[in-house]
């Protein structure tokens, strides 16, 4: 096989929704895979439509996936030289022709043709015209095959024959001198020595459209690849309705890129029975072979496990440098590295689903409760946890403390006073974070050390005090 290719080619005129999040990953592991190239092209002939802001999401959205390209980004609208010297080879090699045809004309021949039960296409009026002159306003057409069959070997979706009889003559070249999508990108494709093209199964009917041109400009076709869709829950193709499409609203609401990552190729491609997969193995293992034709059913269930087993796989330290920044939109000042974010990360692994609920979980440590749980308060701040809480405060050591030392301590008293675990860890656990559920009380204590710890529980005595002086 020659040195692959791939390319993936967004339109900024919208965010990198999840369909073309996936479009690209295809595209960039199956360049990994066989140590290739993966090439980051910008379809920006769209001024009108087009916007920097958009661009530099879908960048970021890339980058967030770990998607890194090798070249690019390539911008069409700063290629038109390289059209404008196809145009001529087309032209010279007899393969494209002048139409004036008015926009007006084109839409009563489209009327006329559906009124028939015909398919809207152009009949050809220009076709063999020799009279049209290079200075009068007209588009430039491809001559496209009438007879025959185009087939394409797919990647996926296995061998598709298109009748050249469905064809029309496309225009390549608008009347004010810009380039239509199926030419451009075909002469993109030629100059970047593209091998592989993948894209969504609504591309397919472009293709039947391009292998002409390919053949025009006497190149070979790529290895063209169609993936299925990716369908909401009721089978219909994925939209706002569905939820989120966005990529970015994912990484908003705490999911973690390498979940996104696993998910999102598992919508079209198995290996085994094999669920979870890091980035080294997708690389390792992904091919088109593996790829399925039927469509994916997005899921934000199964999204939500795959986001909490990577959660759990990864180490603390990892899972608190991702965390910092959902606690810092709660206004908490933390650094990415701040060693206290791996101790804080391994208290909540098992208990949060994202870097949201995480972040709701380990508030916390950062910042005391302003009030407490009535029902916990009532249950567990009682006159009887003074006693508690008194041992507690004479057994702090001044440094810093361990899991294994806030373990021994509980413990310890527990023993020394002839109580329940319980009868110190739950009225404890109230009055340091609030409620009588939380990460494990050891967890609890060497997070926040034993000056906050003092201070808490000082704070609780004084609420049991002034609540029992009430009544």
């Amino acid at each position: 096989m020659d040195k692959v290719r791939t390319r993936f080619a967004p339109s900024p005129t919208g965010h990198l929704h999840l369909g073309g999040s996936r479009t690209a990953l295809f595209c960039y592991l199956l360049a990994r895979h066989h140590d290739g190239t993966f090439i980051l092209r910008i379809d920006d002939t769209d001024p009108e439509r087009s916007s920097k802001e958009m661009e530099v999401a879908i960048l970021e959205g890339l980058e967030w996936l770990g998607l890194n390209w090798d070249e690019g980004p390539h911008y069409q609208s700063k290629r038109m030289y390289i059209y404008r010297q196809a145009i001529d080879k087309l032209w010279e090699g007899g393969h494209l022709y002048r139409c004036n045809c008015s926009p007006e004309v084109l839409e009563q021949k489209r009327e006329a043709a559906l009124a028939e039960g015909r398919k809207p296409r152009y009949d050809g009026t220009c076709r063999n015209r020799t009279d049209i002159s290079a200075d009068e306003p007209h588009v430039l057409r491809f001559h496209s095959p009438l007879m025959g069959e185009t087939v394409i070997d797919d990647g996926i979706q296995g061998r598709v024959v298109f009748p050249n009889s469905e064809l029309d003559d496309l225009v390549v070249r608008r009347t004010d001198g810009t380039y239509t999508y199926n030419f451009s990108t075909v002469v993109d494709d030629v100059d970047m020595k593209i091998t592989h093209i993948i894209r969504g199964t609504d591309h397919l009917n472009n293709t039947h459209r391009q292998a002409p041109i390919f053949k025009a400009l006497g190149a070979e076709l790529p290895v063209f690849a169609h993936m299925a869709l990716t369908l909401g829950p009721d089978r219909t193709k994925l939209s706002k309705r569905h939820g989120d499409t966005a990529l970015l609203a994912y990484r908003d609401k705490g999911f973690l890129a390498e979940a996104m990552v696993n998910y999102m190729v598992r919508l079209g491609w198995s290996h085994g029975d094999q669920e979870i997969f890091t980035m080294e193995e997708l690389v390792k293992f992904f091919d088109l072979d593996g790829c399925t034709k039927s469509a994916g059913i997005f899921d934000i269930t199964k999204l939500t496990w795959v986001n909490e087993q990577h959660l759990q796989n990864k180490t603390p330290d990892e899972v608190g440098k991702s965390l910092s920044p959902f606690l810092r939109e709660k206004d908490i000042d933390i650094a990415d590295n701040d060693p206290v974010m791996g101790k804080v990360a391994a208290s909540l692994q098992t208990r949060a689903k994202t870097l949201v609920e995480m972040a709701e979980g380990a508030e916390f440590y950062f910042r005391a409760p302003r009030d407490y749980q009535e029902k916990a308060a009532k249950k567990y701040l009682k006159q009887k946890a003074l006693k508690v809480f008194e041992i507690v405060l004479a057994k702090l050591p001044e440094d810093e403390l361990s899991k294994e030392e806030a373990i021994s301590l509980v413990h310890g008293i527990a023993e020394e006073n002839e109580l329940k675990l319980g009868a110190i860890a739950q009225p404890l656990r109230v009055a340091l974070t609030g409620t009588s559920a939380s990460p494990p009380i050891d967890d609890v204590l060497s997070v926040l050390g034993p000056k906050e710890i003092k201070t808490r529980i000082e704070r609780a005595i004084a609420f049991i005090n002034e609540r029992y002086r009430n009544d």
